[in-house]
């Protein structure tokens, strides 16, 4: 896909990976749909900063998990840019809740989580598809985690959802194939503000730092690293399809065996 003038919808974009997609995109010189529920303030920032790239930027409040939402988002776009190449998915619902503490967890909890890291993608996805067949081409990326291999994360919710969302891309790329590609990122932990309100300060860094002590890469991700793998998957992979890619700093490889 060439991204000059193309036109991507980015569900979750006002702020973490969401957002750095969004303003990677626009360097690039695409047109960007910033997407949120609750942070105005931030997702006004994003599209401030995708329009100082040069980019053609909407800005849409909707919930995924609503389905007239996701369809009001595809028509906002082409009715404001005409088309609607490339859908990144990255809106997510989470709790933090211990693993082991099977009480910490509700069936709301869960119906929350999964409708929108799994309902709402897949809503999304069939909301933006005419117009990519009509096309005759289209890319979507899902943002899945390093949660859904390892069944690690928040929460147990939050690790099946991404398992689902998994399987749901390849579900989907054998169904939308071959006007429309459909892969997967699975970021490990990230440097985002979303971990460092929910654990607090302390717990924040002393994660991260755990992380990075068992990463063979030595390194937690950013939501900046972890973008460029999603607008690879956009751009420069016109043969890869249903395919899932961890991007956490080979932590899902393991510790290293002594020497």
């Amino acid at each position: 896909m060439d991204l000059e003038d193309a036109v991507v919808i980015v569900t979750g974009s006002a702020t973490g990976l969401g957002a750095a997609v969004a303003q990677r995109l626009a360097g690039k010189g695409s047109n960007v749909v910033i997407n949120y529920t609750k942070s105005e303030t931030e997702a006004k920032a994003t599209a401030a900063a995708c329009e100082e790239l040069g980019a053609g930027v909407l800005i849409c409040r909707a919930d995924v998990s609503d389905d007239a939402d996701c369809r009001r988002m595809a028509a906002a776009a082409i009715e404001r840019f005409g088309r609607i190449d490339g859908l990144v998915n990255n809106a997510a619902q989470s709790k933090i809740a211990p693993h082991a503490d099977l009480e910490a967890l509700t069936a709301d909890d869960f119906i929350n989580i999964f409708s929108v890291n799994v309902i709402g993608a897949y809503q999304m996805v069939r909301a933006v598809t005419p117009q990519m067949k009509q096309q005759g081409k289209g890319a979507i990326v899902n943002i899945s985690s390093l949660s859904a291999i390892t069944g690690s994360g928040s929460s147990i919710a939050y690790a099946v959802s991404k398992g689902a969302l998994n399987t749901m891309t390849m579900s989907l790329a054998r169904a939308l194939a071959p006007e429309i590609r459909v892969n997967a990122v699975c970021p490990g932990v990230m440097q985002t503000r979303w971990w460092r309100e929910g654990l607090g300060e302390e717990r924040y860094h002393a994660m991260i730092e755990r992380y990075a002590d068992l990463a063979p890469l030595k390194t937690a991700g950013t939501p900046e690293g972890a973008a460029d793998p999603v607008v690879w998957l956009l751009e420069g992979a016109d043969y890869v399809t249903g395919e899932t890619i961890l991007v956490d700093s080979g932590t899902h490889l393991g510790p290293s065996p002594s020497r």
